[in-house]
Formats: structure tokens, sequence, C-alpha cells
């Protein structure tokens, strides 16, 4: 995902006049913005941090739905709904079978030791933000038994 098409996006949804749309991404956007420039990458914001921070965004706003009440419907229903938006811009990720084809094919000498701190730490460098880490944790457990 592209900073820029986020940031036309959030253009766009303010021109609409549509405050809830407009609001989702500018979250989005100024978590980007943050992590940016706590991660030393203030001019040159890469999809790689996009997609990461993305995913983090996602992820809290799931939390979020998960933790509320169900007597708060108005407040879930704004949750949802700011859910739906970001994972519009979410990138796709790799499924249980892609991460065991990709680990039994790149990581084969380091799961034929079968320590899983040690695989886990390996792996997780070269697929964050492309597979969920849950996913990676059950694939590197099962290889590992």
């Amino acid at each position: 995902m592209q900073f820029e098409k986020l940031q036309k996006d959030m253009i766009a949804a303010m021109k609409d006049h549509n405050k809830e749309r407009k609001d989702a991404i500018s979250s989005v956007i100024q978590a980007i913005k943050k992590t940016a420039i706590d991660e030393g990458h203030r001019d040159d914001i890469g999809e790689d941090l996009v997609d990461r921070v993305i995913l983090k965004e996602l992820k809290s706003v799931k939390e979020q739905i998960d933790s509320c009440p169900d007597e708060r419907a108005e407040l879930k229903a704004g949750y949802q709904f700011r859910y739906d938006v970001i994972s519009e811009y979410a990138p796709s990720l790799m499924s249980a079978e892609e991460v065991e084809a990709l680990l039994k094919e790149k990581f084969a000498d380091l799961i034929a030791t079968k320590n899983k701190g040690q695989i886990m730490k390996t792996v997780m460098g070269e697929l964050k933000g492309k597979a969920d880490g849950k996913v990676i944790n059950e694939v590197v457990g099962k290889l590992c038994s």
C-alpha cells in the first residue's frame, strides 16, 4: 500500500463529506507518520512500513470490537466501520500452507535443528508483515514436533 494513496483517499472522503471514513483513514495516516518518525524514516515512508502499520491498526481495531460490550451497539458499529475501512488497505497475508512451503524451502536446515526459538527469531524477520504471527507460530510448532 502506498502512503500517497491513503492521503488521496482521505482527501476524497473529505470532499464527499464522509467524516467517519475520513477519520478512519486519518487515524491510519497518523499512526504511519508516528512510526516513520520513531524509526527515523520521516521523509521516505516505504510500502513495508505502511503495510506493517496498517496490520497493527487492524489488529487494534479488531481487539476494540471484541472487547466492546454488546449493549454498546452504536460504539461497536463505529469500530466495525473503522475495521472495514482499514481492511480495504490491508495487504493480503500468507496462508498456513504458503508459510509452511516457504519454511520448508528456505529454512530446511534450521527446521532440522527443532529449536523453535531460533526458528521463530529467524523466520519472523523474513515474514513480518507478510503473514500473521499466530499462523507462523502454529506452523513452526507443527514442524518442530
